[in-house]
C-alpha cells in the first residue's frame, strides 16, 4: 500500500512553481554557479566538492521491511532493515524541506539501454550539480509510457541531517530503498554516487526475476561483435580498461545479461580519476569537457585540474555521459560475451598479473570477489585493505549472491566464454614495498586476452592458488608473469601468499552450499 500522505506530497512537490524541470546542461551548470556549488575548470567541467561525505556511507544504507521484498532480501550487515513507519515519517520531513527549498530540481530518465527491460526513474534534487551529475549518469532518452515497470523516484536532500535518536537512523546520512513505494530517500550526504548506486541495487533486485543477469562490470566490443566484460571493484580499473581506441565502449560500471546479449544499465560513465593522465587514458581524459561533474579534484591556482593530488580524497570522480568517448556504442546494448576479465587489485602482491580459470575457478573466484578497498571509496579507508566482496558488488547485492553466481554460471557454460583473472595491483611485493603494475602492461595482457592469443600458450600452475599462468605474453616482460619470480625475497612472497590463501579460505566457508568442485577451485593450500 503507498503513503499516501506522502504521494500527495510528492505530487504537490513537483507540481510547485519552485520545482524546474528537465533543465538542460548549460542550464544546470548556471544554476550551479549562481548558488555557489561550484566552479568551472579550464575545459568547461564543473568543478565540485561532496564534503564530508567523499565516498559511498555503507553504514547509513537501508532497505525498507515490506511484505512485497522482505522474504527476498538477504538481510545482514549490506541490507539493513528500516521500519515501514521510520521510513515514512522521515520521508515525510525530507520532502517538507524540500517544499521550503527556493528552488529544487527535477526530471526523468531511464536505466536499462535494452527496451525491454527499462526501469524509468524520476530523480528530485536539492542541489543543481547533484542533478546535472544524475542527468550524465542516467539515460535520457526513451518513453516513459512503453516501459512496463513502475518508476522509481529518488528524492536527495544533501542538506537534510537526520537525527538518529529520532530518525533511526545510524547518523546524519541515510540512504534508504523502498521497493514497496519504489522510492530511493537520500539525505546527510552530498557524495552523489548514492544516487547512481541506489539505482544499481535497485536493478540487482528487479532484474533476477525477469531472467536478467545484473553486473558489477564494464564491457565493449570489437567490430567482429566479440564483446568483453571486465568485472572489478571500484579502483580496480574497469572503467580504463574498457575505454580502448580498438573496441566501442558498451558502458563502464553498470550490466544485464539477458538471453541474446548485455546492455548498459547507465548513460554515463563515473570514473576514478587520481593520477589520471592524457597519455595512459586519453579517452577519459578528453571526456572531461563542458557538462562533466569533477567531484573532489584538486584544482591550481589558475582554475586547472591537478589529477596527482589527492588533498580531499583518493576517491576523486569525473561524471560524463557515455557520448563523450568517442567509439561509444549507441545504442549500448551487444551481443553475449566472447571473454570475462575478473579485475583485481591486490595488495598483497602475490597474485599472478593473470591467469586463465576453468569454470569451476571462475564460479569461485567470483563468489569470493576479493580485491584490496583503495584508500577513499568509502569513509574511514585510508589505505589499501584485503577485502571480499561477493560478485564483485556485494555492496549492491539485495538477494543472496549465490543467485547472481548460479545465473553466471549458467551463462558461461552455455556460451562457452572464456574467463581471466587479471591482477592490476602490486608486484614484486606488498603494498608500500612493490609497486603497482603498470598499466601498459595490463593493456598488453588483457589485449591478448581478448585476441585469444592465451587459449593455448604454455602455462605453468601456481603451486598456492592453482591457477594457470601463461609462461609469455606479447608486451609483458616474462619475470612478471609468474609473481614469485618479481619479488628479490622468496621466503617473504611464500610467507605472504600463505596468508592470503588462508584468507580465501576463511571466506568462502560462508559459502558452503556451493558445489564441491567450486569449493576445490580455491586455494590448494
Amino acid at each position: 500500500m503507498k503513503i499516501l500522505q506522502g504521494s500527495a506530497q510528492l505530487e504537490q512537490l513537483l507540481s510547485s512553481p519552485k520545482t524546474v524541470h528537465q533543465l538542460s546542461v548549460p542550464g544546470l551548470v548556471e544554476q550551479a554557479l549562481l548558488h555557489n556549488e561550484g566552479e568551472l575548470t579550464e575545459t568547461g567541467a564543473l568543478s565540485v566538492q561532496t564534503g564530508l561525505y567523499t565516498g559511498r556511507s555503507p553504514k547509513d544504507k537501508f532497505i525498507v521491511d515490506e511484505p512485497v521484498s522482505q522474504n527476498k532480501i538477504d538481510w545482514g550487515p549490506v541490507n539493513k532493515p528500516i521500519s515501514k513507519n521510520t521510513f515514512k515519517q522521515l520521508y515525510n520531513k525530507v520532502i517538507h524541506y524540500l517544499q521550503q527549498k527556493e528552488i529544487r530540481y527535477a526530471s526523468t530518465g531511464f536505466a536499462g539501454a535494452d527496451p525491454a527491460f527499462q526501469l524509468p526513474i524520476t530523480y528530485i534534487n536539492e542541489f543543481a550539480w547533484h542533478h546535472l551529475f544524475a542527468r550524465q549518469l542516467f539515460i535520457r532518452d526513451g518513453n516513459v509510457n512503453e516501459s512496463t515497470q513502475d518508476p522509481f523516484t529518488i528524492i536527495s536532500a544533501p542538506t537534510f541531517k537526520a537525527d538518529p535518536e529520532v530518525d533511526g537512523t545510524n547518523s546524519e546520512a541515510f540512504v534508504i530503498i523502498s521497493f514497496e513505494e519504489r522510492v530511493i530517500l537520500i539525505g546527510g550526504t552530498e557524495y552523489a554516487g548514492e544516487m547512481k548506486k541506489g539505482i544499481f541495487s535497485v536493478m540487482n533486485y528487479l532484474l533476477p526475476e525477469a531472467g536478467v543477469l545484473p553486473m558489477h562490470c564494464s564491457a565493449n566490443t570489437n567490430n567482429n561483435g566479440e564483446t568483453a566484460l571486465f568485472f572489478g571493484l571500484s579502483g580496480t580499473g574497469k572503467t580504463t580498461l574498457s575505454a580502448s581506441n580498438n573496441r566501442s565502449l558498451i558502458g563502464d560500471d553498470e550490466h544485464g545479461w539477458t538471453e541474446t546479449g548485455i546492455f548498459n544499465i547507465e548513460g554515463g560513465c563515473y570514473a576514478k580519476c587520481i593520477n589520471l593522465s592524457k597519455e595512459n587514458e586519453p579517452q577519459i581524459w578528453n571526456a572531461i569537457s563542458f557538462g562533466a561533474v569533477l567531484e573532489n579534484v584538486a584544482l591550481d591556482s589558475s582554475g586547472k585540474p591537478d589529477y596527482t593530488k589527492s588533498t580531499l580524497t583518493e576517491n576523486t570522480r569525473a561524471a560524463y555521459p557515455l557520448e563523450a568517448i568517442p567509439n561509444a556504442l549507441t545504442p549500448s546494448v551487444a551481443g553475449s560475451p566472447t571473454t570475462i576479465v575478473f579485475l583485481t587489485a591486490d595488495a598483497f602482491g602475490v597474485l599472478p598479473p593473470i591467469s586463465k580459470l576453468t569454470k569451476e575457478q571462475a564460479m569461485y573466484h567470483f563468489l569470493s570477489g576479493y580485491t584490496s578497498k583503495l584508500a577513499g571509496t568509502e569513509r574511514g579507508v585510508t589505505k589499501p585493505e584485503a577485502t571480499f566482496s561477493a560478485c564483485f558488488g556485494a555492496p549492491f547485492l539485495p538477494l543472496k549472491p549465490e543467485t547472481y553466481a548460479a545465473m553466471l554460471g549458467e551463462k558461461i557454460e552455455k556460451d562457452d566464454v572464456k574467463v581471466f583473472l587479471v591482477n592490476t595491483g602490486w608486484t614484486g611485493g606488498s603494498f608500500g614495498v612493490g609497486s603497482r603494475m603498470k598499466l601498459n602492461y595490463t593493456r598488453s595482457m588483457v589485449e591478448a586476452a581478448l585476441q585469444g592469443e592465451l587459449i593455448n600458450v604454455e602455462m605453468s600452475v601456481d603451486p598456492v592458488f592453482g591457477l594457470h599462468m601463461p609462461v609469455r605474453c606479447p608486451g609483458v616482460p616474462d619475470e612478471l608473469l609468474n609473481p614469485r619470480h618479481a619479488w628479490t625475497d622468496k621466503l617473504l612472497y611464500d610467507e605472504t601468499a600463505q596468508k592470503l590463501a588462508a584468507k580465501f579460505n576463511e571466506n568462502f566457508r560462508r559459502f558452503s552450499s556451493a558445489k564441491v568442485s567450486i569449493q576445490k577451485a580455491g586455494p590448494l593450500v
